[in-house]
């Protein structure tokens, strides 16, 4: 699997049911899904991120964030109640068109289109805050791993990375399959079988490992939190990492 075949699978995915892939749920497929619905989980999402740190007594309005593989824009609008601004990056043009026509910011959103697996677009030091929320675990995994230290880079020192990463697969009958068929047998089903307009691609990293790279990009995980998701059949971890603020 390589970084354009992601992006021509979210091409594709992004033009047929840009909502539905972001938010795949039961009844949701084919332009189902309520925008005023898909909006609020969105903002439901970015409360609870808030929440998280609050309780660690980190800060909660910024004034640069990126969000990383924004989709349609749910977060971007949430995140853009608490920042002067956000930058929404993807790597779909059509996501980045349905974005751009449920914007309601005022201004306060930018979505941008990459096409590259890194962040050079933007220099050191650019942002209070990146977001990531059920993106990364598309991505092959060299560049799933990557982009952490790409995220430490871009973050001001003290700034904060909130990133949803999968662990590993649940023992349930979908998440044997992940766990034992061979990828192309797993695309194969999701659209022939399932008539996904393209694969949906899953990919773990054990904790220990994101720890790891974190640190020798000269982060930290200052916190982390399970989540079971029956929905993907995978478990995941929630983290909050904090980029390392010079000595003196």
């Amino acid at each position: 699997m390589s970084f354009e075949q992601v992006r021509a699978e979210w091409t594709r995915l992004g033009a047929e049911d840009p909502l539905w892939a972001v938010l795949v749920a039961d009844g949701k497929r084919g332009g189902r899904w309520d925008v005023e619905e898909f909006l609020a989980l969105g903002r439901a999402d970015v409360a609870r991120s808030r929440a998280t740190l609050d309780r660690l007594g980190l800060p909660t309005r910024w004034t640069r964030v990126l969000d990383f593989g924004c989709g349609a824009g749910r977060l971007s609008q949430a995140l853009a109640e608490h920042a002067d601004q956000v930058v929404g990056l993807d790597v779909s043009a059509p996501m980045l068109e349905t974005a751009r026509s449920l914007d309601r910011s005022d201004g306060r959103c930018h979505f941008v289109l990459t096409e590259d697996a890194d962040l050079r677009a933007f220099p050191d030091a650019s942002f209070d805050l990146v977001y990531s929320e059920r993106v990364l675990q598309h991505l092959p995994r060299p560049v799933l791993e990557s982009y952490l230290a790409e995220f430490v880079r871009v973050l001001r020192p003290g700034g904060l990375a909130l990133l949803h990463i999968p662990t590993r697969p649940l023992w349930t009958f979908r998440g044997l399959v992940w766990r034992f068929a061979p990828g192309r047998l797993v695309r194969w089903a999701q659209t022939t079988l399932l008539g996904y307009p393209a694969a949906m691609r899953m990919t773990g990293v054990p904790e220990s490992r994101v720890a790891a790279l974190v640190g020798v990009a000269g982060g930290e995980v200052v916190d982390s939190s399970d989540v079971d998701e029956p929905e993907t059949h995978w478990h995941a971890r929630r983290y909050v990492i904090r980029k390392a603020t010079p000595a003196g």
